[in-house]
């Protein structure tokens, strides 16, 4: 496959990613069963969501640079050195039964700074005039290597992965429970006090 086929291959994937959750968003807000079954889907398989997506953007990362032969931009490493360690950080949280509040910070922390340079690179890869020549000019920012299905550049696929990683860590509750918040079977008995009702 040569790098136009992988870009189509990476930007249909995302495009249904981005379809499936505003759909599940608009399904949530308007009715409230989808909403818990939403919650629900996300605390059981968030997680690993979260971290799947940023493996596979990680290895797409890579395979653009090694194998395709495009050199990263300096916006691209600042958002490598965001996306790289969510590999580690989600994957350390995906292992753990009950998550980990600190780990869903620190991927919070890697996901908004990597925001804020995904999309000031965005803006300059869509608008070139806004570019001031702070990049390389032998790698300059505002180059489009691919354009996976006419739309999704390295940047915006970029943009998919840290929205979607950030929407996985917000609305997954795993980390909000403690061991002892799980239900104990003797909970789902009857909380009639053990001398009777009480007058």
């Amino acid at each position: 496959m040569d790098a136009t086929q992988v870009a189509d291959v990476f930007g249909a994937m995302a495009a249904m990613a981005v379809v499936g959750v505003a759909l599940a968003g608009i399904a949530a807000a308007v009715h409230r069963p989808t909403r818990e079954l939403v919650r629900e889907l996300v605390d059981q398989h968030g997680r690993i969501s979260a971290w799947l997506v940023a493996a596979i953007a990680t290895g797409g990362s890579l395979w653009f640079s090694e194998s395709a032969g495009f050199p990263p931009c300096e916006l691209c490493w600042y958002q490598r050195i965001a996306i790289y360690p969510l590999v580690v950080v989600l994957g350390i949280r995906a292992l753990r039964r009950h998550g980990s509040p600190d780990l869903r910070l620190a991927g919070l922390v890697l996901v908004g700074l990597g925001l804020v340079v995904n999309l000031w690179h965005v803006a300059i890869e869509t608008f070139p005039d806004l570019d001031t020549g702070a990049c390389d000019a032998a790698v300059p920012c505002t180059v489009r290597w691919v354009e996976g299905i006419g739309f999704f550049t390295i940047p915006r696929l970029a943009t998919v992965t840290l929205v979607l990683v950030g929407l996985a860590l917000l609305v997954d509750r795993t980390d909000r429970r403690g061991r002892d918040d799980e239900p104990h079977p003797y909970d789902l008995q009857s909380s009639t006090p053990v001398g009777g009702p009480t007058p």
